[in-house]
């Protein structure tokens, strides 16, 4: 983005120098909106070009070399560059959208491990999860996220299981029992066998699945990109048919004027923001979503939410993120303060919901 954004603010300047400042030979005017087309559009002038070899030639990038270099054609050189200018800011800001969305899905669920602890000549050394291979063991400490799928083989202890299940009371798991990346150590210090590689570990595919949430296409998409294939081509002859038919049975009448408007017919009715604009706005509708901790699995599922009547929730942690709070205290024989504090020690060690608020409750040091 910044290297657009740098590429951008050149060409403007270039342009507005091309387009205000009249020299004295008309040919250095347009030498520099030469070099501004070519700072500005030389890379979509070569993506129509490769795309022309691919056999994918109607798309927005052949559209908008051939309305510009026949706008240059006809000496029309401020408004080759003009276009081309408009468009590329136009694809800033969507880039900047589809960034902006990217950023809060992955943060959403910020569960990717930073590392993994294996001991190495005696001494205990963080390590690169992806260079852990299946059979070995690696050392998981209270707080740390769990790196990668195994089976505890040392230790026992709870588990923050809510960024991959939603659930918000914490799990107990000991020897024998298997633990997926993406848990988050909670009480004591775990070793585990690994039993799947980093790239195989539930962590890379719920992580590959948010980010390439956008691949699922909603009927609307689907739709939208059937329409611009008959569409494009159907803009193209009706662009040939505006440049060619008018001057040959109207008197009087200019090639160049009626070139110039074909190639105006051409940039108006070019599909690109037709075709972007629907998934974009799943795209940003997905974002959006993520941003308030709501995660959408792609446009489909997306589309599929303007048709619900009603919605079934099973358990608290669904909408309410399981955190307790001690309302009032029923005693029989104790004073209300005398028996929190039985409670509290009593749940000293405890770090499940109900024996967190108890011990907040209690306010004195335990």
């Amino acid at each position: 983005m910044k290297k657009s954004v740098i590429k951008i603010i050149i060409t403007l300047i270039i342009f507005l120098i091309a387009l205000l400042v009249p020299f004295q030979l008309k040919i250095v005017n347009n030498i520099l909106f030469i070099i501004a087309y070519i700072i500005i559009g030389i890379e979509i002038v070569i993506e129509a070009i490769k795309n022309i070899f691919k056999g994918e030639i109607l798309d927005e990038n052949f559209l908008m070399t051939v309305a510009t270099i026949g706008a240059f054609l006809i000496g029309e050189y401020p408004e080759a560059v003009a276009v081309m200018l408009f468009y590329e800011i136009g694809e800033l800001f969507q880039e900047y959208a589809i960034d902006k969305s990217k950023k809060s899905i992955t943060s959403l669920m910020n569960i990717r491990p930073d590392f993994a602890n294996i001991y190495k000549d005696g001494n205990l050394v963080k390590v690169n999860p992806e260079e852990i291979k299946i059979g070995e063991e690696i050392i998981i400490k209270p707080g740390e996220k769990v790196p990668l799928d195994g089976i505890i083989t040392e230790g026992s202890s709870m588990f923050d299981t809510s960024a991959l299940t939603g659930e918000s009371v914490p799990r107990n798991a000991k020897i024998g029992d298997v633990i997926l990346s993406g848990f988050i150590n909670q009480s004591s210090l775990i070793k585990i066998k690994v039993t799947k590689e980093f790239s195989e570990s539930t962590v890379s595919k719920i992580l590959d699945l948010v980010e390439n949430a956008s691949n699922k296409k909603s009927k609307s998409e689907n739709f939208i990109t059937k329409f611009a294939k008959y569409y494009t081509p159907i803009v193209v002859m009706l662009a040939v048919i505006l440049a060619i038919i008018p001057p040959l049975f109207l008197p009087n009448y200019e090639f160049s004027k009626w070139i110039y408007r074909a190639l105006s017919f051409l940039v108006v009715s070019c599909p690109c923001a037709l075709v972007l604009s629907i998934p974009l706005s799943f795209f940003g509708g997905i974002g959006g979503a993520s941003r308030k901790g709501i995660l959408i699995k792609g446009g489909n599922y997306l589309e599929q939410l303007a048709n619900i009547k009603s919605i079934v929730l099973d358990k608290t942690g669904t909408l309410t993120k399981g955190v307790f709070e001690v309302q009032k205290i029923y005693s029989k024989n104790y004073g209300e303060q005398e028996l929190l504090e039985m409670v509290a020690y009593a749940e000293n060690f405890s770090s499940h919901p109900i024996a967190l608020s108890i011990k907040k409750a209690y306010k004195k040091k335990l």
